[in-house]
């Protein structure tokens, strides 16, 4: 286990988060994908690549109602986020399992209702090596259709996908998910009003016949370059709400 950590509150201090004090730690990116799947969701879900609990623990709070696995390969984040998992008294809904996404056990083909990740974004030397300790976390240690091949593998028929990601990724993620996947939903993520999108979030179900793609207004994070986050992010990272996938 990491010999430095921290203890971060979540979701307004409903839950504990223990995260390595140097390397990867969870921010906006973890928040938004644990509050992509409805709070009424029920069955089974998966994390690929769970890190520290940063998603895993708020969205077990979020969904009492579905069971999780969040698989990390990184010891230590799995000791930490198994430290999560006891501390928030979530040991009967939520197992935390050492493995690597390019090896997911054989018995995982079509398991799981919901499988959801926040992958390494960056190949390697497309940029500026960041330090080791945050080196897993960043550069892809798989292809992104290789990722993506677990998720799909993991996931029940009709199963939901959910994959938060750069946006300058969209159109090989697109590629790569319309032909096995339907109901494709994309929310864009912008850090201010006006602003170019730096995020999606792509919600897509396996084995749907493929069809139109709905690519929704997305959401602000913060009400003016450098100021306080918007009422939506708020309600998101401190009251526990879900993300609003209708559009409206």
């Amino acid at each position: 286990m990491a010999d430095h950590f921290t203890e971060d509150a979540f979701l307004g201090g409903q839950l504990t988060v223990f995260q390595p004090s140097k390397g990867f730690r969870a921010g906006t990116d973890s928040v938004l994908l644990a509050a992509a799947m409805a709070a009424d969701a029920r069955g089974s879900a998966l994390e690929l690549g769970c890190g520290a609990g940063g998603a895993l623990l708020p969205l077990a709070v979020r969904a009492p109602q579905l069971n999780l696995t969040g698989l990390e390969r990184d010891p230590e984040m799995i000791a930490l986020a198994e430290m999560g998992v006891r501390h928030n008294q979530l040991s009967a809904r939520v197992d935390c399992i050492a493995g690597d996404v390019g090896q997911l056990p054989s018995d995982w083909q079509n398991k799981f209702d919901y499988v959801f990740s926040n992958p390494p974004f960056f190949e390697a030397g497309k940029i500026q090596d960041p330090a080791p300790e945050k080196q897993h976390a960043y550069i892809e240690s798989l292809s992104l259709k290789a990722w993506l091949d677990a998720m799909l593998f993991s996931a029940r028929h009709k199963g939901t996908l959910l994959l938060i990601h750069r946006a300058a990724e969209l159109a090989k993620i697109m590629a790569l998910l319309e032909r096995r996947t339907g109901e494709i939903t994309i929310m864009p993520i912008r850090s201010f009003p006006g602003s170019d999108a730096t995020r999606v979030i792509v919600r897509a179900r396996k084995g749907l016949r493929s069809g139109p793609a709905r690519l929704l207004s997305g959401l602000t994070l913060y009400q003016c370059r450098g100021g306080r986050p918007t009422p939506e992010i708020e309600a998101i990272s401190r009251g526990g709400d879900g993300l609003n996938w209708s559009g409206a």
